[in-house]
């Protein structure tokens, strides 16, 4: 069955009643083992439906913007247009990508905080109206060559999360806003709303509470200036958990009543990204090399599983020149596990292919011995890990196999995504690859 990044087509297999994930990975496991041993993802597009469905659940209010660059797979991207979410977009690649779905230009926001000329002049010429500012310098390239820019303001917030240093910060503050919006109405430039974003790694709840109060500011200030208001981003920072959404719910609810009430005319939106996509792949790798070390060269960090115990160091064919590129910036938020074993545990860290001294996927875990051949899995993997990889040491785009269970299947056929909907989907039975002509129909 193929499932690449670009293919013009994407097989999904559906999974017959008692098939499920751990039986598709142990197939292309099988496979991969038999013809190369090179790196796979396995994408559930199910998940990313029922992911919908909870936020409908939770809050309806809001409408989803889905942040493009988190995972730009072509079968995300119509799959999430078919279910009415809007897109947040990056770059020009970006809105081309959405718009080759037929998605209107009014469901897209540019959302670059540095913008080159040139993508602000393609995204005039496409009709992507609306895009975010947060400078006078950005609102002048804007007026220039955006005559019918719709700007959105984007706010500072208070997202002290302990781990600022060497990041960048976005965001204008209330007393630069001032100034932005004066900017605008000397150079006829249109602000129609506020926007703001909390990091995931932020655990403070008042951190809402706060930028909410100072987007009703802004907005205030901004009728002051004559500026018609009527769109609020909340920006992203969704872990996926449902747990979180109905807590950051809780929070901003009562808020929402009060500074933009329903029947105020101001939209809601948000742009969640890794929510929608992590949890739905998953990510397996194979050791290509291993090195016996003592387990005192390890720093402190995981416990101990004996003085006298070898630790191992592993070499993958996967690293951060490739699906683990995140592990740049941010920690990693999965555990790896040993493909279908149940042995000793020892102190282990794990690598990838290119030497590089950046290339350090986990510092520090406890798995069995491995040996090379042996296969890790990766969970929630579908976030900032699926972009083209670098040419580094030959790093090459792992293959991604697409399912979804039949029951997730008639669920998206009861909210009205048919077959003729999915434009570029072909759905084969069990993961078993069938051509064209011997498919099975997928209307209800």
């Amino acid at each position: 069955m193929k499932g690449f990044i670009d293919d013009a087509n994407y097989f999904v297999g559906l999974l017959d009643e008692g098939t499920n994930l751990g039986d598709v990975i142990d197939n292309y496991v099988n496979e991969h083992t038999l013809t190369g041993k090179k790196a796979f993802f396995v994408g559930d597009l199910g998940k990313i439906v029922k992911k919908h469905s909870q936020w409908q659940n939770v809050v309806a209010q809001i409408k989803p913007f889905y942040t493009v660059k988190c995972n730009s797979t072509p079968a995300v991207l119509e799959i999430l247009a078919a279910l009415g979410t809007g897109f947040a977009c990056s770059s020009k690649t970006e809105m081309a990508l959405v718009q080759e779905l037929g998605v209107s230009p009014e469901n897209i926001i540019y959302i670059s905080p540095c913008k080159q000329v040139s993508q602000i002049k393609y995204a005039a010429k496409v009709g992507v109206n609306i895009m975010t500012c947060d400078s006078e310098v950005e609102l002048k390239k804007i007026a220039r060559n955006h005559p019918n820019a719709k700007v959105l303001l984007h706010i500072a917030t208070e997202d002290n999360t302990g781990d600022e240093e060497g990041n960048m910060k976005f965001g204008a503050t209330l007393k630069n806003c001032r100034h932005i919006l004066e900017c605008a109405k000397e150079l006829d430039v249109q602000i129609i709303g506020v926007k703001f974003h909390v990091s995931s790694a932020c655990k403070e709840s008042q951190v809402y509470v706060h930028a909410l109060s100072d987007a009703r500011c802004v907005f205030d200030m901004a009728g002051e200036f004559g500026f018609t208001m009527n769109i609020l981003d909340i920006g992203g920072g969704f872990t996926g958990t449902e747990f979180q959404l109905e807590e950051v719910n809780r929070v901003i609810s009562p808020l929402l009543d009060v500074y933009f009430p329903e029947g105020s005319g101001i939209k809601i939106i948000s742009e969640p990204g890794s929510y929608y996509v992590s949890s739905a792949f998953t990510l397996a790798v194979n050791i290509i090399a291993k090195k016996v070390v003592e387990s005192d060269k390890f720093s402190s960090g995981v416990e101990k599983t004996g003085s006298d115990e070898p630790a191992f160091v592993y070499y993958m064919n996967d690293g951060v020149y490739g699906s683990f590129a995140s592990k740049l910036s941010e920690d990693l938020n999965t555990i790896p596990e040993k493909y279908k074993d149940d042995e000793p545990l020892f102190t282990s860290s794990l690598w990838g292919p290119s030497c590089d001294e950046l290339d350090h996927i986990v510092e520090k875990c406890l798995l069995p011995e491995l040996n090379v051949g042996d296969w890790l899995i990766f969970d929630n993997m579908g976030a900032d890990s699926l972009h083209e990889p670098s040419a580094f040491n030959d790093c090459q785009r792992p293959a991604i196999y697409f399912m979804m269970s039949f029951s997730d299947w008639y669920e998206m056929q009861d909210a009205g995504i048919t077959s003729d909907t999915m434009k570029n989907f072909f759905f084969v039975p069990s993961c078993i690859q069938l051509s064209k002509e011997d498919s099975f129909s997928t209307e209800a």
